[in-house]
Formats: structure tokens, C-alpha cells, sequence
């Protein structure tokens, strides 16, 4: 029986061919061309659809030449790669195909073949196949393609192996199969650190393996990400996370060591900015005290106008009520645009004066913002 004729691809990650895996490097160009002929090569291309894809606005003279002279140099470099070979891009009429002697064998489609083979099934099989299906996606669908057609493909792969991991992660929490979830949380980490599942898991994982100082690391670097390119904070499963990892690590002190972890200057002399459920409990402690010492406290709700930029105008006021408020007056976000604060040991009167000071510093600093800053005052 004659031997198959077999050539492989890597597309995901860096492009490459062989069983070793050698990348392939030539022109921009002429490596987006041959990776669409690859990645299309179960049918036949027609010169229209080249010509469309690759020379859309007829720059140049003449489209048709230009087709040819890139076949050229693709064939070329494929008789390069595998001097063995004969023939590899043939011409048919008005289109080109590969040798149908030949068969190719790309890893996206591996990969999109075990993701959806995995769906079918359940368990431990299921896991298994989730795991064989992770460890086939080496990185973005053709990672230095930045061309329309390979962002769309590469975005279809992306959500594929998010999917991967979102099956996986509870399963390998209920086995305990700790280096497994913190590898898989990794892979997803890098393409969406947004999705709270990889953060979660990750924390869970080294919690259990007795690490919580590196599951505080996980919590803080998530937390800055997610307020740099959101203006977010991370939700109460997270901060709860947080507080489990930080009380472990507190296991291991000395009675002189934690008071000085709690009466630890606080270096920074802002406004104390913290998640909603967080300033509900301040507020919570705060008119417990009231009640013990008759004093007043004021609770503000700022805003911006519509006319505001949603996420530059939102940091500019976040910025000037941590700047401008007194170091420990908790604020918390509302929703984009929009936060809650307590003036404590503040009367409605005072609070409605430190507020038109804060409007004042806001435009003062911020000229040319068309946002128009509204608040409503009560008393706690």
C-alpha cells in the first residue's frame, strides 16, 4: 500500500511546518498569501477572491499580474521547503488548488476537531479530552498575521480554547489536581486576564497548595489590571479570596507581628477607595458609632453629566475626590461615572460645601471637560 502523502502546518503560535515544528519566515505579504491558501485548503480559490483579498483597491497596474508574481514566489518557496515535492499549488481554470495527492494537516483544525469532540463526552474522559485540546493551542491562530481574515480566525480560536478552560477549570477543582488548573488558568490569564474565572481558580489553587502569599500576588496584580484598563474593582468572590489568603498568611505570625501588620502607616494619604460591599460595611460600622456618640456623618452621591467622556472624565473625578477628600472618607463606585462617599463627623451643610469645592477643583484642573458634575447629600 502506498505510504501517505502527508505535510504539516502549525498555525497557532508561530507559523511553522514539519513534525519538528520549524518556523517559516519570508515576505509579509507572501506569507499571509500562502497561509490562506493553506488554511482554505480543502477547496478550490478562484483569482476574483485572491485578488479581492489581497489587492482590494487595484493599486496595482494590473491585479492579475500581480497574482501571478505572488504564486511565483509562493511556489518558489514552497519547492524551497520540500524540494521532494512536485506541484503543491496547481492551476486550474480561473483557480488554484493544492495537489489533491497530497494531504494536509494543520493543528487549528486538530484543535477545533478535539474542542468539539470534547463536548460530547463527560467525566474523566471529558477532562482528558479538554486537556489533550489545551495542550494543542501554542498560542494565538497565526500570532504575527495582522491581516482582516486571520483577526477573524483568530478570534473564533481564541473563544474556542476561553470555552476549553471554562469546562476544565471545575473539574480539575474537584479532582484537586492543582498543577494542572494553575497551567490552564496561565494559558487563559494571557489572552483575557478580564475573565474572573482565571483569577479565581488560579487563587483557589494556591491557597490549597499552601501559597497564599503568591495567591495575594495573583489578587493585586488582577485588581490594578482591571482598574488600569476597565476603571473596575474585582467582584466579592475575589476580594473574599483575598481576605481568606491574607488571614492564612497571618497564621504564621507572631503576636507582635500582626498588631504592627494593623497599625501599618498608611503611606498613602488619599481618600479610601474600596468596592461597594466593602463601603457598606463602614457605613455600617460608622452608625453604630453615631449612635454611641451623637455626632453626624453625611453620605454623597457625585455623578457626571451625559455630555461627559464615560471613562476619561470618570478617572479625572475619581482622581480629584481621592485627591481632594480627607485620607480615610471611603468612596466606592457606583456604576461608570458615578460614586458614593461618606464625609464622616460632616453636617448636609458642610458636606454640600466640601462638594462645591470639589466641582471647583474639578473644573479648574479639567477646563475643557463638558462634563457638568450633579450630587445629592443626606445624612447618615
Amino acid at each position: 500500500m502506498e505510504e501517505e502523502n502527508v505535510i504539516r502546518f502549525g498555525l497557532l503560535g508561530s507559523f511553522s511546518y514539519g513534525d519538528s515544528g520549524t518556523v517559516l519566515r519570508a515576505g509579509k505579504k507572501a506569507l499571509s498569501f500562502l497561509q490562506y491558501m493553506i488554511v482554505h485548503h480543502d477547496r478550490s480559490i478562484s483569482c476574483e477572491e485572491l485578488i479581492e483579498q489581497f489587492w482590494p483597491e487595484n493599486n496595482s497596474s494590473s491585479p492579475s499580474n500581480a497574482l501571478r508574481y505572488m504564486l511565483y514566489k509562493v511556489r518558489t518557496l514552497l519547492e524551497n521547503i520540500f524540494p521532494e515535492q512536485e506541484d503543491l499549488l496547481q492551476t486550474f481554470q480561473g483557480c488554484y488548488a493544492w495537489n489533491p495527492q497530497v494531504r494536509l494537516v494543520l493543528d487549528s483544525e486538530q484543535f477545533e476537531t478535539a474542542c468539539l469532540e470534547a463536548r460530547k463526552t463527560a467525566g474523566e474522559e471529558q477532562l482528558q479530552r479538554l486537556l489533550d485540546a489545551a495542550a494543542l493551542y501554542r498560542g494565538d491562530f497565526l500570532a504575527s498575521n495582522d491581516s482582516e481574515w486571520a483577526l477573524v480566525l483568530r478570534q473564533y480560536y481564541r473563544v474556542l480554547f476561553l470555552d476549553v478552560c471554562k469546562t476544565a477549570l471545575p473539574l480539575l477543582h474537584k479532582k484537586e489536581k492543582w498543577t494542572e488548573l494553575l497551567a490552564i488558568c496561565g494559558q487563559g490569564y494571557r489572552i483575557d486576564f478580564a475573565m474572573e474565572e482565571f483569577t479565581v481558580y488560579q487563587m483557589r489553587a494556591l491557597i490549597a497548595l499552601g501559597q497564599p502569599e503568591q495567591a495575594m500576588e495573583t489578587y493585586e496584580a488582577f485588581r490594578e489590571k482591571m482598574l488600569q484598563e476597565f476603571e473596575i474593582l474585582p467582584s466579592e468572590t475575589v476580594e473574599q479570596l483575598y481576605t481568606l489568603a491574607v488571614g492564612l498568611r497571618k497564621k504564621d505570625m507572631g503576636v507582635p507581628d500582626i498588631f504592627r501588620l494593623v497599625c501599618e502607616d498608611d503611606r498613602e494619604q488619599k481618600a479610601f477607595f474600596c468596592t461597594f460591599e466593602v463601603f457598606q460595611n463602614i457605613v455600617a460600622l460608622e452608625k453604630r458609632h453615631l449612635e454611641r456618640s451623637g455626632q453626624s456623618s453625611a453620605l454623597v452621591i457625585v455623578s457626571l453629566g451625559e455630555q461627559a467622556v464615560p471613562a476619561t472624565d470618570a478617572r479625572r473625578l475619581e482622581r480629584v475626590l481621592l485627591d481632594g477628600l480627607r485620607a480615610g472618607d471611603p468612596v466606592a463606585r457606583l456604576e461608570a461615572g458615578s460614586y458614593i462617599l461618606m464625609l464622616t463627623g460632616a453636617s448636609v451643610e458642610n458636606a454640600r460645601i466640601v462638594m462645591g469645592r470639589v466641582d471647583c477643583s474639578f473644573h479648574s484642573t479639567y477646563r475643557y471637560s463638558r462634563a457638568r458634575i450633579s450630587y445629592w447629600v443626606e445624612a447618615l
